[in-house]
């Protein structure tokens, strides 16, 4: 990968419905380029996607919040399992440090996110959680 290719990607994630010829122009190279690039980049699984991103407040799940998840022993791949069943859990990543996992969480009110919260917390594997709501968002 290239910067032609970073740049390519950038531009995408800012607008995946670019047109190719938009994208050509902004990059400074022939349509074909862009065309053949972009066919390359998804072959090879760098790009595995494309998706529509909403404002906040136009989403069902006004409720969101990160939880970070500590987890006993060697048992991550069993909680990471357990949350991926869960459809309140929108992303899941990994991480280094005092934290093993954070959990991305959406309800659709306080009570149902209270509910996520509480079988969250039950799931065989948790040490322990900490939580915090997003209240705004400034970059999407």
């Amino acid at each position: 990968m290239d910067d032609t290719d970073r740049q390519l990607i950038s531009l995408l994630r800012d607008d995946g419905r670019a047109s190719v010829a938009s994208l050509a122009k902004s990059l400074r190279v022939s349509r074909g380029t862009v065309q053949n690039r972009q066919a390359r980049l998804e072959a090879d699984g760098t790009i595995v996607g494309y998706t529509v991103r909403l404002k906040p407040l136009a989403e069902n799940h006004r409720i969101r919040a990160l939880m970070t998840v500590s987890v006993e022993g060697n048992r991550i791949d069993q909680v990471i399992r357990d949350l991926r069943g869960d459809p309140a859990v929108s992303a899941l990543h990994t991480t280094n440090g005092r934290w093993d996992i954070v959990a991305e969480l959406r309800a659709d009110s306080l009570e149902a996110f209270d509910a996520v919260l509480g079988r969250v917390r039950l799931l065989d594997g948790i040490a322990n959680t900490e939580t915090s709501l997003l209240l705004s968002t400034y970059k999407l």
